[in-house]
Formats: C-alpha cells, sequence, structure tokens
C-alpha cells in the first residue's frame, strides 16, 4: 500500500490561497486532482448573496471537480475564530442562519460531508453553558446533514495553536460525536480524524486509529513540525494511512497543508501525478 492507494481531496481554503477563491478549483484541477473541500469561503457572512454561492458553484463544476467537504460558517478562520456555534449572543445565531445556507449548497454539488468547528471558550461564560448551547445547535446541523444525505464532522484542534478550544484531544471529540448521535437518533455525526492536530497534541496516533477509525468520517493531513506537505516534517503519514485503510477507512484524505515558499501547484511532489486523482 501507500500514498498513491488513498483518495485524496485538497483544501482550497489553505492550498492555492495565492489566487482568488475562484479560480482555485481550476488551479487543483490542473495539478491532477478531481475532489476539493473548503472552510466557509465568506468569513464575514454566513448567509452570502445567491450571486456569490452561484459563481462558486459554478466555478466547481467548470473545473470538473467535486466537492466532498464543506464547513459551516466558523467565524474568522482563517484568524482567530475556531467556530462560532458555541458562542452566545450573535456569533451562535450566525450559525443557526448558516446551516441551511450551507447543507443546501452541498446538495447542489453533491457534497455529504459538513465540518462544524466548536468555537473557543468564551471568558466569562460556564463552559457548561457553552456546551449546551453547543449540542443544541448541533442537533440542528446534524438534522440538516441527515436531510441532504451527509454526514456532520467533528473535529479535534490541538492545544498549542488553539489553547482556547475545548476539543483538543481524540476522546473529546468523540464524546462530542457520542452526545449528538445520542440526541438525535441519526448516527450521522463523525469524528474528523486530523493527523497534524492530533500529533501536535502529543497523541499515540496508532492507538487513535486502532480506537476510532470505525467512526471517522474524514481524515486530513499536514506533516509536523511545520504543517507542511508530506515529507517535510517527521509523521509517518504513509504508514499512519495504510494502517487507516486496513482499518477499513475507506473515505478522502484531505490535504491542509501549507505549501510553504513556494506556489501551491509545486507542493505535490511528494504524490505521483497519476495517484492525484480521485478514485
Amino acid at each position: 500500500m501507500g500514498f498513491a492507494d488513498q483518495r485524496f481531496n485538497v483544501n482550497l481554503s489553505i492550498l492555492f490561497t495565492e489566487l482568488p477563491l475562484l479560480e482555485r478549483p481550476a488551479a487543483a484541477a490542473a495539478a491532477g486532482f478531481t475532489a476539493v473541500e473548503l472552510w466557509w469561503p465568506w468569513v464575514d457572512s454566513p448567509t452570502p448573496e445567491q450571486s456569490e454561492l452561484d459563481a462558486l458553484r459554478k466555478a466547481i463544476e467548470d473545473a470538473g471537480v467535486q466537492l466532498t467537504g464543506l464547513n459551516f460558517y466558523a467565524g474568522q478562520l482563517p484568524g482567530p475564530d475556531r467556530g462560532a456555534l458555541s458562542l452566545p449572543g450573535a456569533e451562535s445565531e450566525r450559525f443557526r442562519a448558516n446551516i441551511d445556507v450551507a447543507a443546501d449548497f452541498a446538495r447542489s454539488l453533491g457534497c455529504t460531508a459538513l465540518n462544524a468547528l466548536y468555537g473557543n471558550r468564551v471568558e466569562g461564560v460556564d463552559p457548561a453553558e457553552q456546551d449546551a448551547l453547543a449540542l443544541e445547535n448541533l442537533v440542528l446541523a446534524a438534522r440538516a446533514a441527515d436531510r441532504i444525505g451527509a454526514v456532520l464532522l467533528i473535529e479535534t484542534l490541538n492545544q498549542p495553536e488553539s489553547p482556547r478550544y475545548p476539543l483538543v484531544n481524540a476522546p473529546a471529540g468523540i464524546a462530542v460525536v457520542d452526545k449528538v448521535n445520542e440526541a438525535t437518533g441519526l448516527g450521522n455525526a463523525r469524528f474528523l480524524m486530523d493527523l497534524y492536530h492530533l500529533s501536535m497534541n502529543g497523541e499515540d496516533l496508532p492507538q487513535v486509529i486502532a480506537a476510532y477509525a470505525d467512526r471517522t468520517g474524514h481524515v486530513q493531513i499536514a506533516d509536523n513540525p511545520g504543517r507542511g506537505a508530506p515529507g517535510t516534517g517527521t509523521l509517518p503519514l504513509e504508514e499512519l494511512l495504510d494502517q487507516l485503510a486496513k482499518a477499513g477507512y475507506e473515505g478522502f484524505v484531505g490535504l491542509e497543508y501549507k505549501p510553504g515558499d513556494r506556489p501551491s501547484a509545486e507542493a505535490f511532489d511528494w504524490l505521483p501525478a497519476a495517484a492525484r486523482a480521485a478514485r
């Protein structure tokens, strides 16, 4: 096995960002990829104008790539925010306003994975209050995902880079997955296993894979240190992905790494061109 046996997609919110948003799908296609994913592209608007949604949809369709993953509105990302759904007040309302917009956009492109970032702890707010609000909003998101035949992804980040984010280990992410599934009865909440974030937390990655591969709805990778392409750090990513495959994971592996001091199109030399098209 190896990299050539995986199904990869390109995260267009961290790669090809030297290009305008509407040019990135075609750039990914030109690099040989047929699948892409996105953070919510409009950080200032959970409910963009229909013309903006239509323009991005057309860019994806014209490029001939498949959108396989989309984040719900998550505040300023990249930036100081790590999600909106657990933040009382305006941000929670913005998340709720975004739920059906994001789900309908995903459905229009056949995207079946929606990622809901939990949000940072807020000073002066009881964590239990935030967790209760988070569960309410995640239940709404899970139902919207179910309506379009999608899974709802719950992501663990890392403590050094996201010190106010409460889900900074795999068990914490899995616990939220379980709570959402118990609350909805739908069973469509799944773990987003980001091997970079987990490694930054110092977790035993083979053990995490062994424990949670069967409850994982999506995988993302970057090397560590540096959050660069595979081979720029010390993570045995090829071996870890082989372990995931042997454990039964058949989904996409999202390339969510920084290209470094080079154009994004040059940041895929670790992956043979023939292995970039999703199978």
